[in-house]
């Protein structure tokens, strides 16, 4: 059976209330991840775990290369961990006992990422391979326990459960949407059989299926026994569904927004209400990868969800090619720096509508929000122009030599964050002034997320088929972590009484506020004051998957020595808000936030929770002349705090134990046991597809986007992978600076490099990645595509 977490109060206190305080705006180094980070989550208040696709790392686990990891905030050093089953872009969520489960993935790759050497019925992928020694994770169910330095993490409690025989989907599931419910269970939604560049055929005559390689069913965790149901609305928007953003609403029903449509979704009755298209055409989920969020749960919107969107591609129809490539040069085509949002269930009964944003900074696919704790939203990693994929041609460029960036479908990597502030007036919503700017480009398979301090984790980047050191953007293990604002203040408020488990409804608890955690005005103080509970979510492929911040209601009372208690409501009595499983509770003061707090929202348990009427709040009381103690020049912040101050009444801390959530599993005895061929020192050569999709033979195709975008006989260099290097780069401003980027003049890192490149990892140059047997792009040929 698996572990469940000890509920020991954590917190990230310190011997002081004086902070070392890193310097707002920055980047620091923050250590080797070992393996490239295309997945993360925070397991607890000390460990942030890593997931990579099965590849050529060079870390070394039990005989084969290491896809998993587990990175210590304290000494920001990482350790390997053994995952069996390919991970390569499965989808994960948190489980309400703080345990975390991933689910789908790939067919077994070896080296360069050919098929496995054992192969699956029909050849199309693989259950095995030699070298690499993983397993298919099409399938695949992997649960972790997330453990502390206290515990043995040489125990199989600590590591991955990860075997199909044992626990897996019904269906293969490659690319998948997960969501939450109220009850704790996941939905699992849509998803490749095997996988491509997009998910489509062209033309699309089999919108539903595409011959065998889609997925546009449905299904749960735990499962509830009943087949796979078709969701209608993965057909409508067949192509451009993979990871579809779904997000739960306070009624039960999912909002999920795929391709440019968008629907209201009642799962359990499989019923379908239509919403308004995306503005422009905008593509938003991947491979156009527009960064996606819900605003913050507050009292001052009665928790009311808005969704935001930024970014992304509005490439026409045709240029997104099909499973094999894009039909264009995509790294010369701009990406989209504009912003909507959408509130999908207005209280006032209006028709939901979406709303036009300010413009980011600059043009952005790939670019990933983190909710900080201030309410405030940061976008960080992505690129200028193109879109996430790779790729060894396009529709445009036929050959691997002639692709100027690698195998990467992006270019212009935006190393500079930029803040979010919904709660400022429109046109005043974006700022990046005083931010540094990240010399490590963070491209198609980069991960961020917010760390208990309140400091945001930024790691990975790997636009390439297997590991590959040479490239232009090469396979990335440098971590770094970027200081928001609020950093400038060297003092940090310091809460006490922080509880390890919150309700929802019941009665409410204190938490004090010591004087020394601010300066000025204690009834200020008090009234600036918010208590927030945030989930980072399961972060990959620029999103956060369950990624929330609900603002809990609170009032106060100022006493007499300048501290200040907060009368703090448990979570609104609904489920739907904040599902539950672990999260970190933040206090803000002066838009300045403490340490996270680690706790369990909720019972613990899968099945229906717990509810109380909402907790009841005393009135707040004021005292005139009370003050804090703390340096007034260490508790000012360049931020400003996007929360909102609500209303509560006070009880004492609610103290519980925590149920496994999961009883399936027996205890994890000594792996499958395989005798391993002896590894293979080259990669198997495979040719790709000699179609060239050319533009001008495509019927409705791009002119002037066709023209505008033409090939470029430019090729690709070496560069320096080491960190903060970027990439030997003899034009700064070109490569760094979005600010003098001419968009005019599509962003390009070099205009001089010789034709060709070495291969890095012995990769072959010829191959394809998407397809072992590339497809035939005659819809009629009969065969199905699987790649």
């Amino acid at each position: 059976m698996l572990s469940t977490l000890p509920l020991l109060p954590v917190l990230l206190g310190y011997a002081s209330y004086q902070v070392n305080a890193a310097t707002a705006g920055s980047f620091v180094n923050a250590g080797n991840t070992l393996v490239s980070a295309m997945m993360m989550f925070v397991g607890n208040s000390e460990k942030v775990y890593i997931l990579d696709k099965a590849e050529g790392n060079a870390a070394q686990i039990n005989g084969h290369p290491a896809w998993g990891a587990v990175w210590d905030f304290g000494t920001q050093q990482a350790t390997v961990m053994d995952v069996r089953t390919n991970v390569f872009c499965s989808s994960g969520m948190h489980l309400p006992n703080g345990s975390y489960v991933t689910f789908g993935g790939n067919g077994a790759v070896g080296q360069g990422g050919n098929l496995g050497s054992q192969l699956n019925p029909g050849g199309y992928s693989a259950a095995w391979d030699a070298t690499y020694q993983d397993f298919d994770g099409t399938k695949a169910i992997r649960i972790l326990n997330p453990c502390t330095n206290s515990d043995d993490f040489t125990s199989s409690k600590c590591q991955w459960f990860d075997d199909p025989t044992v626990l897996s989907m019904q269906t293969m599931r490659w690319y998948s949407a997960a969501e939450a419910l109220a009850d704790g269970s996941i939905i699992i939604i849509g998803g490749f059989t095997n996988g491509g560049y997009i998910n489509r055929n062209y033309p699309n005559v089999d919108p539903a299926t595409e011959g065998g390689a889609a997925n546009p069913t449905y299904e749960y965790f735990p499962s509830n026994g009943q087949t796979p149901a078709t969701f209608n609305f993965m057909i409508q928007t067949s192509g451009l569904n993979a990871y579809a953003h779904t997000f739960l609403m306070p009624d039960g029903k999912l909002f999920v927004q795929a391709n440019v449509s968008t629907v209201l979704w009642d799962h359990k009755a499989n019923q379908e209400t239509p919403l308004p298209p995306m503005p422009g055409n905008i593509v938003r989920v991947y491979p156009a990868s527009g960064a996606t969020a819900m605003l913050p749960l507050t009292p001052a919107n009665n928790y009311t969800p808005t969704i935001i969107f930024c970014g992304g591609s509005d490439m026409p129809d045709y240029a997104w090619g099909n499973y094999t490539f894009p039909f264009i040069n995509t790294w010369d085509y701009p990406a989209s720096s504009k912003c909507h949002t959408i509130t999908p269930e207005p209280v006032d009964g209006s028709a939901p509508s979406y709303v036009e944003d300010d413009d980011m900074p600059e043009t952005r696919s790939m670019g990933q929000f983190i909710t900080l704790p201030t309410g405030q939203l940061l976008v960080v990693n992505g690129a200028l122009n193109g879109t996430a994929g790779y790729s060894q041609a396009t529709g445009q460029t036929p050959t691997f030599a002639q692709m100027p960036f690698g195998e990467s479908l992006s270019s212009g990597p935006v190393g500079t964050p930029a803040l979010y502030d919904p709660t400022k007036p429109a046109g005043q919503r974006w700022s990046n002034t005083g931010f540094g700017t990240s010399k490590i480009p963070r491209l198609y398979h980069s991960s961020a997320v917010l760390l208990p301090d309140a400091s945001v984790l930024i790691a990975g980047s790997n636009p390439n088929v297997d590991v590959n050191l040479t490239t232009i953007f090469p396979t990335t293990y440098q971590a770094e972590i970027f200081y928001p604002p609020y950093f400038s203040a060297t003092t940090r408020p310091q809460p006490v009484g922080m509880p390890n488990t919150l309700s929802y409804g019941g009665n409410p608890f204190d938490i004090l506020i010591p004087a020394t955690s601010y300066s000025g005005s204690a009834n200020d103080a008090a009234d600036s004051a918010t208590v927030v509970i945030h989930r980072s979510g399961f972060t990959t492929h620029a999103m956060n998957m369950g990624q929330r911040l609900l603002q809990l209601n609170n009032t106060y009372t100022v006493n007499s020595n300048g501290s200040i208690t907060l009368h703090v409501a448990q979570v609104p009595p609904n489920p739907n808000l904040f599902t539950p499983g672990p999260a970190f509770m933040f206090v803000n003061v002066h838009g300045i936030p403490s340490n996270g707090s680690y706790l369990i929202v909720g019972n613990g348990q899968i099945g229906a929770q717990p509810t109380s009427a909402a907790s009841v709040l005393p009135p707040s009381v004021r005292l005139a002349g009370a003050s804090g103690s703390a340096d007034p020049s260490n508790t000012s912040s360049s931020g400003s705090n996007g929360s909102t101050t609500g209303s509560t009444s006070h009880t004492g801390l609610i103290i519980g134990a925590i149920v496994a959530v999961v009883a399936i599993l027996g205890a994890i005895g000594a792996f499958i046991g395989i005798c391993t061929a002896r590894r293979r020192r080259a990669a198997a050569r495979i040719s790709p597809s000699s179609s060239s999709y050319p533009m001008t033979s495509a019927a409705g195709g791009l002119a002037g986007a066709g023209g505008a975008l033409g090939m470029r006989g430019a090729g690709v260099r070496s560069s320096d992978s080491s960190a903060f290097v970027p990439l030997q780069h003899s034009n700064h401003s070109q490569a760094w600076n979005a600010s003098t980027t001419s968009l005019n003049t599509p962003y390009k890192d070099h205009d001089d490099a010789p034709m060709g490149r070495p291969s890095g990892m012995g990769m072959s140059m010829d191959y394809d990645p998407y397809a072992s047997s590339p497809m035939n792009p005659n819809p009629d040929s009969g065969r199905p595509p699987r790649y």
